[in-house]
């Protein structure tokens, strides 16, 4: 169902994908956005280690929520900072692109459990999170994206 790499020398592994995944704060969320054009979105995410699923915040509203539920097949990539060889000017990046199906979750026990698992990727002051759940849950969506197919290369910029 979904394409073998074309240049699989450069493919990293399975659990190279997931560490990138779980390390990284954000990517970029693509959708089938308005009359047919792709929509990709920056997003902070958290990974769940155990059940594989890599969840999102956001508003209740908007282009991404309608092109969600036309279509739940999405995909999601995430880069890491990258490194540079010595004495090389080019940058080595791995990427990760999920292929899977999202959802929209709406439990209040959920939102806020994912939110506080996003937030602790940017801070640990519990203070500060305790009172942003508390300003702003009752605004926030959350999203939960199933991985179908998960993929990764290492990219030389040169």
């Amino acid at each position: 169902m979904f394409r073998e790499m074309r240049r699989i020398k450069q493919q990293i592994t399975r659990e190279e994908c997931v560490e990138i995944l779980k390390a990284q704060p954000r990517g970029v969320l693509s959708v089938s956005g308005d009359d047919g054009y792709p929509y990709g979105v920056p997003l902070d995410h958290y990974y769940d280690p155990e059940s594989g699923k890599i969840y999102f915040h956001c508003a209740k509203t908007g282009h991404k929520i309608d092109a969600i539920r036309r279509n739940d097949k999405v995909s999601y990539c995430v880069c890491d900072d990258g490194y540079r060889r010595e004495g090389e000017w080019a940058l080595n990046i791995k990427s990760v692109i999920v292929f899977g199906r999202i959802r929209e979750i709406d439990e209040p026990e959920c939102l806020e459990k994912i939110c506080r698992k996003i937030a602790g990727k940017f801070t640990s002051d519990s203070a500060y999170i305790d009172e942003e759940i508390r300003k702003h849950l009752a605004r926030v969506k959350c999203l939960e994206l199933t991985p179908e197919h998960i993929t990764g290369k290492l990219v030389n910029e040169s």
